[in-house]
Formats: C-alpha cells, sequence, structure tokens
C-alpha cells in the first residue's frame, strides 16, 4: 500500500453540524463509556460525509471526543483507503480499476475521467467533480463501473461504456437526476438478452445425483 498523507492545506477548525451530531450520538450510544473508541471509524465516516473528506482538524476533534491519542485516529483515517484526505469534488468518482473492471473497459472510462475531471485527486475547477482509481468494489459481474459519492449517497453505475459515463457526469453536472445500477438495461447482474433459465429440473432438483458411499458412513447416502 501507498503512504497516504493529510493535505497540504487544511482548514483552520472542525466542529460536526447539528445533523452530524445525531448520528455521533447514535454511534457513541452503542458502546461503553470504556469502549468508545469503536465508533472512530464511524465518526470518521461521519465527518467525511458532512465535509467531503476527513481534514487534520476533524482527526484532532474525534480523537478528543473519543479520549484517543491524535496518532491512533491518524493511523485509521490514513489506513482505510475509503477516507478522502484532501478535499473532493461535489460528486466524487471511485473507478474500479481491478482486472474484470480493466478487461471490460476501464480504461476507456479512466480517458473519460481525465478528460472531462483532470488528474486523479484533483478537483475540477467548478468543484463539482474529483475522481480517482481504486481496488475492487465487489461489483465484478457488473463491469466496469464506479461508485460515485455526493450528498444523496454513494452509489453503483455498472456495465458502463466511455458514452455511457460521460451522460452520467453530463447529468450530474446539469443537476439532473442520475439513475444507479446497470447502465444498458439489464436487471442487477442478470445475463443480459433473454432469459436465460435451466428448463429441465433434473439439473437442479438432485433428482439426477448418484448414490454414493461416504468413508466411515453406515449406508450409502445421496
Amino acid at each position: 500500500m501507498s503512504v497516504r498523507r493529510l493535505a497540504d492545506q487544511q482548514p483552520g477548525s472542525f466542529a460536526f453540524t447539528k445533523a452530524s451530531e445525531k448520528l455521533v450520538t447514535f454511534w457513541l450510544n452503542k458502546y461503553p463509556e470504556a469502549k468508545k473508541a469503536s465508533a472512530v471509524i464511524p465518526m470518521l465516516w461521519i465527518a467525511q460525509k458532512q465535509e467531503g473528506w476527513v481534514s487534520e482538524p476533524a482527526i484532532q476533534h474525534i480523537a478528543e471526543r473519543l479520549g484517543m491519542p491524535r496518532i491512533r485516529v491518524y493511523e485509521v483515517a490514513t489506513f482505510y483507503t475509503m477516507f478522502n484526505l484532501a478535499p473532493a469534488g461535489e460528486h466524487f468518482v471511485q473507478l474500479c480499476g481491478t482486472t474484470p473492471c480493466w478487461l471490460r473497459g476501464a480504461d476507456d472510462l479512466k480517458k473519460v475521467c481525465e478528460k472531462r475531471i483532470g488528474k486523479k485527486g484533483v478537483v475540477s475547477k467548478d468543484g463539482k467533480f474529483s475522481w480517482n482509481e481504486v481496488e475492487c468494489l465487489g461489483a465484478c459481474a457488473n463491469a466496469p463501473m464506479v461508485q460515485i459519492s455526493n450528498k444523496d449517497g454513494d452509489e453503483y453505475y455498472e456495465d458502463l461504456t466511455a458514452e455511457s459515463l460521460e451522460a452520467i457526469l453530463d447529468s450530474l453536472e446539469a443537476g439532473k437526476p442520475v439513475t444507479p445500477g446497470p447502465q444498458n438495461g439489464r436487471d442487477c447482474s442478470a445475463p443480459e438478452g433473454e432469459a436465460k433459465t435451466l428448463t429441465d429440473k433434473s439439473l437442479y432438483d438432485g433428482s439426477a445425483a448418484k448414490t454414493i458411499k461416504l468413508p466411515n458412513t453406515a449406508k450409502a447416502e445421496a
């Protein structure tokens, strides 16, 4: 894993908003006082959803709230790549570049991001977008794909082409809603085109199974 460091430019302070404080209270109430450090990951995530990234003042604030050394919170924030250590755009695009997505055209999606947004980790001039390449996001059956995080949530956009990703970015830039999930019309990870199901029940109901004799058993078992 490459070394991850905090951004050079940092805000002067950090505080949770009222809405964020409700979430913080929810998580802190899950743990006894002596174990409240267990809330460090949720609190870092709440800070990121509030600001778009995790700043040094946020790390310091969370450390004080949890009674932890700052270095311990820093270690967590820098270890997990889901935490942005520098400002992100309004829409943060995480592009999977692992083998299944790469084989299915992730390089074409990277070219779109480079053309539309700029270099990895850099916020676009209008502040709307930033992007990064990440490891597997667990949607290999729908490769290639991206996850886009914004105030509305963290959604997967799958079965992409360069053209469909361009269309998604166009819509987000214009403030138009975008439907997450597969972008080629298929249902979840179902086969493309018409359904391809097994019509011979013996292939899946067990009736074609042969009786075998298992070691150390009194009788044959199917």
